[in-house]
């Protein structure tokens, strides 16, 4: 079949969506509407040429410098909005198990199948897309000075990507997903993934050793090459802390699985031992979020810090506002990042509880209490989440350091230490929001579903 088959076919499955898939649906185009706005938004600022005066920003995107930074920082939120699309493909990729195994019952191979219902995602994802464009044009039509015509031509240019670039992202996330024309869709293995040394030791050496190659450089270096090792703190702490999450829980489900005696932490182990890299999967935006803001707040304390300072050595007023509306557009930025990240944890758990709803139902008609798989559902987050936490934290703690070491101010604790624990937190609170689906799963009805 042809690929304006295929989308055809997606089209007629998307008018034909139950109340279930109609809130994926959704959930991508509101993705989509995000990375459309965030796209649109730095293709408008790039576009702006020379030193201009804005009415806004308190000065902030008056200079390309600056500009740039806000451009960059606009790009970089589209990474966790692709992961929550991501998210949202695989959870889709379950609920349609009847329809799917309809189509490969009519001849199709799993490869078209998992196209197909990538097309599904593209086609939320061009409802999205329209949408994030109306809101820029609104917006680029509200304000005092004209918009270049080549921010109008990348925009829409972007709308025009987004949802082709929905349609990849759902593509790689489905790539592990068969459709059985016996009406299951199942997932293949899971991967070994790297082993003990790959997976834990070596990123926490990596880490150990960047942080202090950063805080040796720190000592003798200027401001002016803070970024490049900020970049690079931020890279290799995130990556070494998404290994870490998935060696952990393999590690863990490996020592409780078979000792502990406590029914949760049992269930919670298995499911780690069974699929680790899921775990890193769904975290893996959370935790490069965390290396950002645990930097972040250090270096807000550190510049405020050195503001007053210079303020106070030379008797000449500092435009503190200039920089704390630069941070806390920042702030910001790494605050909608994090909410993203969240909804795609939550999103990523009603998959996961999804796809094993007829063993929750078979465990609670064994006699499992409900409490006890609410437990262990908790559980899985926090066992594999804490450990990259952790490496997260001195990832970004290595970031603020290091900028204080260059101002000569000391190392503030106290906030960027609270950032992991909220972020902790905040995560189990998006793993909560998908209890009413477990409630839900654990209906004796659900063993009658393949």
């Amino acid at each position: 079949m042809s690929v304006s088959s295929d989308l055809r076919l997606a089209w007629l499955l998307t008018r034909g969506a139950d109340r279930l898939e109609r809130r994926r649906a959704v959930l991508t185009a509101l993705g989509a509407t995000a990375a459309t706005g965030f796209a649109c938004a730095a293709v408008a600022l790039a576009s702006v040429r020379g030193q201009v005066q804005f009415p806004y920003g308190n000065g902030l995107l008056d200079q390309p410098g600056t500009r740039r930074g806000v451009v960059a920082g606009l790009l970089l939120l589209l990474v966790p909005v692709l992961g929550f699309l991501g998210q949202c493909a695989r959870i889709g990729a379950v609920h349609r198990d009847r329809r799917l195994a309809g189509l490969r019952l009519a001849g199709a191979g799993p490869k078209q199948v998992r196209r197909i219902a990538a097309l599904e995602a593209g086609l939320a994802c061009l409802a999205g897309a329209l949408i994030g464009y109306a809101g820029f044009a609104t917006a680029a039509l509200s304000v005092d000075r004209a918009v270049d015509p080549v921010a109008w031509l990348g925009a829409a240019i972007v709308t025009l990507a987004v949802p082709v670039l929905g349609v990849l992202v759902s593509a790689v996330a489905l790539r592990r997903v068969i459709a059985s024309p016996l009406g299951h869709v199942r997932r293949e293995g899971a991967g070994r993934g790297p082993g003990l040394l790959l997976g834990l030791l070596l990123p926490v050496v990596l880490v150990m050793l960047g942080a202090g190659l950063v805080l040796v450089r720190g000592s003798s270096g200027t401001a002016a090459s803070l970024p490049l090792f900020v970049v690079g703190a931020v890279v290799l702490s995130g990556t070494g802390a998404i290994w870490v999450a998935g060696t952990a829980a393999r590690l863990i489900g490996r020592r409780f699985a078979p000792r502990t005696e406590r029914p949760a932490v049992l269930l919670a182990a298995h499911r780690l031992q069974e699929d680790p890299w899921s775990a890193a999967r769904s975290h893996a935006a959370v935790i490069l979020v965390t290396v950002v803001g645990v930097g972040l707040a250090g270096l807000r304390e550190v510049m405020l810090d050195q503001l007053a300072a210079n303020e106070a050595e030379t008797g000449v007023p500092q435009d503190v506002g200039y920089y704390t509306y630069g941070l806390n557009l920042t702030a910001t930025a790494v605050l909608i990042a994090l909410l993203i990240s969240l909804a795609a944890l939550a999103v990523g758990t009603a998959e996961s509880l999804s796809s094993r709803r007829r063993a929750l139902a078979a465990q609670v008609a064994a006699g499992v209490p409900r409490r006890i798989l609410t437990r262990a559902l908790l559980l899985e987050t926090a066992l594999s989440l804490t450990p990259a936490l952790v490496l997260a934290t001195l990832g970004g703690t290595a970031i603020h350091t290091a900028y204080a070491r260059i101002a000569g101010q000391s190392v503030p604790w106290a906030l960027p230490l609270l950032v992991p624990v909220g972020v902790g937190a905040a995560c189990l609170l998006a793993t909560a929001t998908a209890l009413p689906l477990l409630h839900r799963s654990t209906h004796p009805s659900r063993l009658r579903v393949a």
